[in-house]
């Protein structure tokens, strides 16, 4: 039988604050209490909150990746301490098993750059320029951001579910009693190895883009590969392909960063995984864009 109402208690005898609760519990009314109207300012609140925690959220990823700069410099200085099997098997894990995808979406991008590319400059009859626009779009700007995006939903994700699942298991706590500190011995080699590979991801995925391009260009323009080839050669010139590279460490380290700060950042419970990881990858991808700007403008006020 389910009691539906409770039992009379008397007090006898109370602290005064037990005679204060119940007074204030006779006071109560059982009806449910009114909803409270929308103010014209709880937009502004709300806007403000999250500006707060955006800025929050921005200041400890700087503050982390400037402790993993100055671990980095500090292993650097002490190659024993490096773990070379670690590194090499993240360079292998998020770079090389990551070439596929990277080439395909690569190569596709090249093709609709083309395309869309030829289909405009056709209208003033200068379709061989399709090869500058492939050229410097894919060389400076796309192979680098397609890369990245690519390998924030790669590795990012994978970083922070592997350091989450370790940090419920307490394997991070056993890490720090037996006197090793987590940041060199599981971010040190995931940023370092990520760093390590991804120029080759970039130059591999700026090779496959301008392929594509040069396969679009040949069946849709009649644009044959010496002839891309040769226009790429004498209108592209070589440093579009250096300003592209020179994101690639950036790229890399915020990644790695983000990826391994969130699986540190994992509290109890398997949904804390899920969203911690969640959150490596959307905050990845947004720093890889606010980085790809900021660097397109200072390359543009360089005059590159």
């Amino acid at each position: 039988r389910i009691r539906t109402q409770a039992t009379d208690v008397t007090l006898e005898a109370a602290p005064g604050f037990y005679e204060r609760i119940a007074a204030a519990y006779d006071r109560g009314s059982d009806e449910p209490p009114e909803r409270q109207r929308p103010r014209w300012g709880d937009a502004i609140v709300r806007l403000g909150q999250g500006s707060v925690a955006a800025i929050k959220i921005a200041l400890d990823l700087v503050a982390f990746q400037g402790q993993v700069t100055i671990n980095l410099f500090r292993t650097l200085l002490h190659p024993r301490e490096l773990r070379g099997r670690s590194i090499v098997y993240h360079m292998q894990a998020a770079g090389v098993s990551a070439l596929p995808i990277v080439g395909l979406l690569s190569f596709l991008l090249g093709v609709v750059t083309a395309y869309q590319g030829a289909d405009q400059l056709a209208r003033f009859g200068a379709q061989i320029f399709t090869v500058n626009v492939v050229g410097i779009g894919v060389l400076r700007e796309m192979g680098a951001l397609i890369t990245a995006i690519v390998v924030s939903g790669r590795s990012a994700s994978a970083f922070a579910a592997q350091i989450g699942t370790m940090k419920i298991n307490e394997e991070i706590d056993a890490m720090r009693v037996i006197g090793l500190d987590p940041v060199i011995v599981l971010v040190i080699p995931r940023v370092l190895a990520l760093t390590l590979i991804f120029p080759f991801m970039v130059v591999f995925a700026d090779a496959m883009g301008i392929l594509g391009g040069a396969i679009m260009a040949t069946f849709s323009l009649d644009i044959s590969f010496s002839q891309f080839a040769r226009q790429f050669q004498t209108e592209v010139p070589l440093y579009h392909f250096w300003v592209g590279l020179a994101k690639a460490p950036l790229f890399a380290t915020a990644i790695g960063a983000i990826g391994c700060q969130q699986g540190l950042l994992v509290g109890q419970g398997a949904a804390s995984v899920g969203i911690r990881t969640t959150s490596a990858v959307v905050q990845a991808i947004f720093f890889v864009i606010v980085i790809d700007a900021a660097m397109s403008i200072f390359f543009s006020v360089l005059g590159v």
